[in-house]
């Protein structure tokens, strides 16, 4: 029941937000997500026995976020993301200069500093950039892809599942499961999209969708090897019968970019 309830109050909240909130609040919105997402990413970091600059890493990924959506919205910003970028290196690489005391876990340490820019600030700010750029619809069709495809590989897995996807990184999902994730994943999008992104060809949106489903995965799998890296079953325990953050929004950090450029380019 609790796994109900909070599950029905993140979808209020998240309809609320993507479809009512202006552009200042959504940002605010998603730069949330960014911190918290950080705190856990820090969370796991430690457990994997690696030191993460709590702070120079998340206003990296902060700064990552909003100068990444800015620009691609209204075209100008304070500050482009190649300066949030290259500061963000300059930063995290003098402080580990200055904090090292010798050991083998340099490299790992000023990567792990350095990923929550890439992994969390630019995917979160190119959600913030789909729903300016192409519309509120646009955005919510990536997510119920998403929720869908979600939805149906655990049936699928459960149904018909026999042969693991993962088995060293994540052993319940099942191939049989990825299928079925598939394809209902790649019809939600390329039939949802008819309404609500009707300017893209049927063709292409099906490609999409595959696109999507499979990036999805890939994120989810992911945030998997995070956690299993670091020994733990959920990256938080801040959504009762959720996990945290990042349990929540895995597979969108990895689908997001990919529609993003889609999208752009294509």
């Amino acid at each position: 029941m609790t796994r109900v309830l909070s599950g029905a109050v993140l979808l209020i909240i998240a309809v609320a937000v993507v479809w009512f909130a202006p552009l200042p609040l959504f940002l605010i919105v998603a730069e949330v997500l960014v911190v918290l997402a950080c705190h856990e990413y820090a969370g796991l970091a430690r457990a994997s026995g690696l030191t993460v600059p709590l702070v120079f890493s998340t206003l990296a990924a902060v700064f990552a976020c909003a100068a990444f959506s800015r620009m691609v919205v209204s075209g100008r910003t304070p500050v482009s993301i190649d300066v949030v970028l290259l500061a963000s290196l300059l930063a995290i690489g003098t402080m580990a200069l200055s904090t090292w005391r010798g050991g083998s876990g340099a490299i790992a340490s000023v990567s792990a500093a350095l990923l929550p820019a890439l992994y969390l600030g630019l995917p979160l700010g190119s959600m913030v950039a789909i729903r300016e750029t192409w519309g509120r619809e646009a955005l919510f069709l990536v997510m119920i892809t998403i929720v869908i495809s979600d939805s149906a590989q655990y049936y699928s897995g459960r149904a018909f599942g026999k042969r693991p996807l993962a088995p060293a990184i994540s052993p319940k999902k099942t191939i049989e499961g990825a299928v079925g994730g598939f394809v209902f994943g790649a019809l939600a999008l390329a039939g949802i999209g008819i309404w609500w992104l009707p300017t893209v060809p049927l063709a292409v949106r099906a490609l999409l969708g595959v696109a999507v489903v499979a990036l999805g995965i890939v994120g989810d799998l992911f945030e998997s090897m995070l956690k299993r890296s670091a020994g733990v079953k959920d990256s938080s325990a801040l959504i009762p019968g959720h996990g945290g953050i990042l349990d929540r929004i895995d597979a969108l950090l990895f689908a997001a970019p990919i529609y993003y450029i889609v999208l752009k380019y294509v």
